[in-house]
């Protein structure tokens, strides 16, 4: 290590990473530091079995900017998996996202016609002109029968409130295809990196030095001394000290189990869309990369109640919050050397794509700035 460096991050997630290869590239020394026993956040994998576990969830890298999956490709090659998940509601199989081959299976007609006949006679009965929460957007969006088995029981399990006390802004839009087409994203780039995604975080990080296993709130003031600015990326209100208040998130809890035969579901990703199954997802890993070992791992997603010490996973953007952060940001302002970034830094959900949109942004001006 260096007794001084240029940068110091802190976290060493997608958003940490990104920045540590850029102005590393740039010429900068810069020291990475991490509370985990490993790199790359949530979008860690662990080679299990001969199997790559995505450990915090499914990860499936999907961006329409070439510029980004010109980027995301220098430390590994994607294969071209399609998401393409099915939705289990009272026990029978149904395709998502929401298309023909889903509306076929629901109400037993073929053409997109009949469709949008039957979920704009919905819309018109029990949607609002105005809505006000989450239910009521959904229904004006997709109709009740829609949101009734695919929407209401799986929202309220994730976000543990229901629907109707939900923020409609987490429902910006419902996407409905009249097309049979069961590809998730509507990307143009898509993949998975054979080989797991923690070999991209160890290049990106190649000329760096890294502590991990670092508390860094618990001695800002040290950790601070040893560069001339804070890239930090772990949640503003810890930074602080939670002085304002502590902002809420929803948490994640992760059950693997190991099973002696080669395919248990037959799909990457199935969601659970009711309340008789209480996780919300199953993910066989194997699926992502085509995988024919003799053995299957598949992880299953328990949304849980969110506190101090847990991983915080989902932020809560309602009103209350928002305002909350907003108070913190005014306070970050008073110190220059710190810069904010990253999910939990900017209390926002970034998906991976947006996460290094922000990250090579911040980057280049921090670069141009010299």
């Amino acid at each position: 290590m260096l007794n001084h460096y240029d940068y110091l991050i802190v976290g060493a997630g997608l958003f940490g990473c990104v920045c540590a290869e850029r102005l590393t590239k740039a010429g900068f020394s810069v020291l990475v530091i991490e509370k985990a026993d490993h790199v790359g956040g949530t979008c860690y994998t662990e080679n299990i079995e001969g199997i790559n576990v995505h450990k915090f969830g499914a990860h499936i890298f999907r961006t329409n900017s070439k510029e980004v999956f010109d980027y995301i490709q220098q430390f590994a090659e994607f294969n071209n998996f399609i998401n393409s998940p099915i939705g289990i509601r009272d026990g029978k199989a149904y395709n998502l996202p929401f298309n023909m081959n889903t509306f076929a299976q629901v109400w037993g007609i073929t053409t997109p016609k009949q469709a949008q006949d039957i979920i704009e006679a919905e819309r018109k009965q029990y949607g609002v002109a105005n809505p006000s929460n989450l239910e009521e957007q959904a229904i004006s969006l997709a109709g009740k029968t829609i949101f009734e088995m695919f929407i209401k029981d799986y929202t309220e399990k994730q976000w543990g409130r229901k629907c109707s006390e939900l923020p409609k802004d987490i429902m910006r839009r419902v996407p409905l295809r009249f097309i049979y087409d069961n590809n998730y994203y509507n990307a143009r780039y898509q993949g998975i990196p054979v080989g797991g995604y923690t070999q991209i975080f160890i290049k990106m990080l190649a000329a760096s030095d890294v502590v991990l296993n670092v508390q860094y709130n618990d001695d800002q003031e040290g950790w601070n001394s040893k560069a001339d600015k804070i890239i930090y990326t772990g949640p503003i209100d810890e930074f602080f000290g939670y002085r304002f208040g502590t902002l809420e998130y929803r948490g994640l809890r992760f059950e693997e189990k190991i099973f002696d035969e080669p395919n248990v579901q037959g799909n990457a990703v199935l969601n659970y869309n009711d309340w008789s199954v209480p996780y919300t997802r199953s993910i066989e890993h194997k699926h992502f990369e085509f995988g024919n070992q003799p053995k299957s791992i598949v992880s299953y997603e328990y949304p849980t109640n969110w506190k101090i010490g847990d991983y915080p996973f989902y932020p809560v953007n309602d009103e209350k919050n928002d305002n909350l952060y907003k108070k913190y940001v005014d306070l970050a302002k008073a110190n220059p050397n710190i810069i904010l970034g990253g999910r939990l830094g900017l209390y926002k959900y970034f998906d991976m794509q947006d996460t290094i949109k922000e990250a090579l942004s911040l980057s280049k001006c921090l670069v141009e700035a010299i």
